[in-house]
């Protein structure tokens, strides 16, 4: 009985003892590194394939051609909307039998690597060519023996496709792709272009000479103007990558960007006096052998030394110009319009550049530098006379849209957020509006075509269609007195499509976020003709990806509909708590938040492949994000270019958090690139609570030193008028130094060294506010990058993302070696 008693005690003594000992903290997480690496951009490649018919429309008949790849196989189609038909344009297996017979190279039907496919002999026959693996000396090249002499043979068929009978066209002579430095007359008669600063021009002889080899010295160029000099040139001058050493670079042919004439007698262009400018620079610390200087003009917002425009008119046949009097309002900025491309042109080598107008009118406008004053001018091209057509005055930003004519301008439809939201406006030649196109409580986009015959206008807008997001995009009808408004392409998802020049026929491709891409025909009037594709997702879908979910939530003010995307790891496990990262991008010319299918690389790596290493990422809109809805929301944050967005951003997570059990809020994070670096970086110093982890990439934090036309458009810039009748710019804006010192989380600043967009002085002065408050925070550098990653775009998404595995999971168990770039080898036939 004593031994029972003792055994009992010592058993209650044990228990006790157990129960007094601390409890050992559970393991942290583990990031999931395996299933993200299983979503890189080869990767994807090889996954997904053609995602939309891409039609190119015919010009003798309605028909179009497209091509679309499976995981199976990639055919070509013709289809004939009169006949309801779609067919392949050739056997596969036939035809590559044929060429491989000629080629002497192996190829199968799975394996055409046709190029520039083109339809010839009246629509009757196609001509496209195809590279083999048989080196031969480059045409045309001077130095035979140099190293780049030579490349793989190029073979050129034609194939006849009521015979289906192929032919090799030999010592075919390619017509060489347009050089973007020409500038051709409709007629092609002359071509203009830009050297020394100054304009020049050459006859159709001598230019095929040069699209043959820019460097024949017996090449005739003829100078138009003399007194072009640096940055006062005609046409542009030195480009970015170039340095202002290069005292050979203004030698080189360059784009004038003139616009013609109609009858090719008159072309257009605006001259940029750019002197007064300021100077910036990045320094290329990897260029060999010396790190080199760049250095480039660029206004930052409220600077006073701005550049000025003029508008200059040329009068080809005598050669002579004259400066038009286009200046209304102090540092205004002037452009003139291009006339919109005709489908069936898509494929032609040489496209001229066309004004706006007709033989004897251009149009143009002018908007001055607060940008809340908008003109929309003609330009009588023999008097000089400037007639304004429709004007726009408001006291936030007016946006630009290109108007339509009808008639050669006898009529302009405007496109105007006069009303609060975008719609469509019928003026006369004398300025009058004759009646609204378009009303409601909805967003027009673009004019898409004009029927001008029985006076119909195509176009596109989001936000009508009630239950559907507000983005999505659909294709209307309306009649031009505003009446007979009909949605052409039905259906919740966000639609894009491509019209003929009819208009009698378009392609409509839709997709959601949650629903993969299909593809149809449709007749002007709504009425669907067929099916044409639906995007094959199989292999997508075999790796174990899963569709991410749409929401729609208030924004901080508790009315505002807030419209979003949730990203989960694709092994989600529902009784679990996982930390949440918002992918960001304030906008407001945009939001980050995807509303058709897409896996493109950039997409992933923000959200699909971030969510797999263990987290919920989403991304929301905000107030003042998106141009899609009214102008309201869209100018919600003007004045305060800083902190507008971000009550929206955490009351987002705070409502999913609530509505979703396996949101953990404890641990939130924020990341985005260019204005959502700015703003991940913005949320860690006025959330500093909230926010917990941040991944800032090549953020614009401090924008008075970033460019004036984002900087003075969204955040406003006061127009000052003195009692002497002088004009000044006033422009103040808060910025993320300036509360740098809040930082409480984990911040990682990221910037490429020559990013001549947000100048690397955004980023450094971050730091250096970071510095001085005795804050720790890390910075990775990315040497010879641009405002974009390029070639360091995978290894930064690792860097990324080791930094919410370690701060928000707590894993901090990788290696040196980033392992899951280092076992990637591409196989690809070739020696290594």
């Amino acid at each position: 009985m004593k031994k029972i008693y003792l055994s009992v005690l010592f058993l209650l003594l044990l228990l006790q003892v157990k129960a007094q000992a601390p409890v050992a903290a559970p393991a942290p997480a583990k990031g999931n590194y395996q299933l993200a690496s299983k979503f890189n951009a080869d990767k994807l490649r090889k996954m997904v394939f053609s995602q939309v018919v891409d039609p190119h429309w015919l010009k003798l008949t309605n028909r179009f051609w497209y091509v679309y790849e499976t995981s199976e196989i990639k055919s070509w189609y013709i289809v004939d909307p009169a006949t309801r038909k779609k067919t392949k344009m050739f056997d596969n297996d036939r035809l590559a039998a044929e060429i491989t017979l000629i080629v002497k190279d192996p190829f199968d039907a799975q394996h055409l690597p046709i190029e520039n496919l083109k339809f010839t002999n009246n629509e009757k026959s196609i001509q496209f060519e195809l590279k083999s693996t048989i080196d031969v000396v480059k045409k045309d090249r001077k130095d035979k023996k140099a190293a780049d002499s030579l490349e793989k043979k190029t073979f050129y068929f034609t194939y006849d496709l009521q015979n289906n009978k192929l032919a090799e066209l030999k010592d075919f002579n390619k017509v060489k792709p347009k050089p973007i430095w020409a500038s051709i007359a409709p007629d092609s008669s002359a071509i203009v272009f830009s050297k020394n600063f100054n304009l020049y021009w050459m006859d159709k002889d001598n230019y095929k000479k040069a699209v043959k080899d820019e460097t024949d010295t017996t090449i005739v160029d003829h100078q138009l103007t003399k007194d072009g000099i640096e940055f006062y040139a005609y046409g542009s001058g030195r480009g970015d990558d170039e340095s202002i050493t290069d005292k050979g670079a203004n030698k080189k042919r360059r784009p004038a960007g003139v616009l013609w004439s109609p009858d090719s007698k008159y072309f257009v262009m605006e001259r940029n006096d750019q002197r007064k400018v300021k100077d910036l620079w990045v320094i290329n610390s990897i260029a060999e052998p010396r790190p080199t200087l760049q250095t480039y003009k660029y206004l930052m917002p409220g600077e006073k030394e701005t550049s000025t425009s003029e508008m200059l008119l040329f009068d080809f046949s005598t050669k002579t110009f004259k400066k038009l009097n286009v200046a209304l309002f102090k540092d205004q900025s002037i452009g003139a319009w291009q006339a919109p491309a005709l489908a069936k042109n898509r494929d032609d080598e040489f496209k001229p550049s066309v004004w706006l107008g007709t033989a004897d009118k251009f149009y143009f406008y002018r908007i001055g530098r607060d940008l809340k004053k908008l003109d929309i001018c003609n330009v009588d091209i023999h008097t000089g006379k400037v007639n304004i057509q429709a004007d726009e005055r408001m006291n936030t930003y007016v946006e630009i849209s290109t108007p339509g004519l009808i008639n050669g301008g006898k009529e302009l439809i405007e496109w105007s957020e006069r009303d609060g939201w975008a719609h469509f406006y019928l003026y006369d030649d004398a300025g009058k509006m004759k009646n609204r196109i378009t009303s409601g409580s909805f967003h027009c986009d673009d004019i898409v075509r004009i029927d001008e015959k029985n006076r119909v206008l195509y176009f596109t807008a989001s936000g009508r269609e009630p239950g559907e997001s507000p983005y999505y995009v659909h294709l209307y009808r309306v009649n031009l007195d505003g009446s007979g408004l009909k949605l052409l392409n039905p259906g919740n998802f966000n639609h894009t499509s491509n019209i003929n020049d009819g208009p009698s026929y378009f392609v409509d491709n839709y997709s959601r976020v949650n629903a993969g891409p299909k593809s149809a025909l449709y007749d002007n009037a709504g009425y669907k003709i067929m099916d044409l594709e639906t995007a094959d997702l199989s292999r997508l879908m075999a790796t174990g990806y899963k569709f991410p979910e749409p929401f729609k939530i208030k924004a901080d003010d508790g009315i505002t509909d807030l419209y979003g995307v949730m990203y989960k790891p694709y092994d989600f496990d529902a009784t679990k708590k996982y930390p949440i990262i918002e992918y960001v991008y304030p906008g407001p010319q945009t939001e980050a938040v995807n509303s058709g299918f897409s896996v493109s690389a950039a997409s992933m790596n923000y959200v699909d492949r971030l969510a797999q290493l263990g987290f919920i990422v989403v991304s929301v809109g905000n107030r003042g994000g998106s141009p899609e809805r009214s102008k309201w929301y869209h100018n919600f944050g003007y004045g305060n270019l800083r902190d507008y967005g971000l009550a929206d951003k955490k009351a987002a997570v705070e409502q999913l958090a609530d509505r979703f059990n396996f949101i953990d809020i404890t641990k939130v994070g924020i990341t985005g690139h260019s204005g959502g670096g700015f703003m991940s970086a913005a949320a860690m110093f006025v959330y500093p609570d909230f926010y917990k982890v941040a991944v800032s990439e090549s953020g614009n934090h401090d924008n008075a030193v970033y460019n004036s036309w984002w900087s003075e458009k969204h955040n406003g810039i006061k127009e000052v008028i003195t009692a002497k009748g002088d004009t000044t710019f006033q422009y103040t804006i808060d910025k993320n130094p300036d509360i740098a010192k809040n930082l409480k989380g984990n911040l990682m600043l990221s910037t490429g060294d020559i990013d001549n967009n947000v100048n690397p002085a955004n980023s450094i002065r971050v730091i250096n506010a970071l510095i001085k408050a005795n804050k720790r925070f890390e910075y990775v550098l990315l040497p010879g990058q641009r405002h974009a990653y390029g070639d360091m775009s995978e290894y930064f998404f690792w860097r990324k993302a080791d930094y919410f595995v370690q701060h928000l999971l707590g894993d901090y168990s990788q290696p040196v070696d980033i392992l899951e770039m280092t076992r990637e080898v591409e196989m690809n036939g070739k020696k290594r």
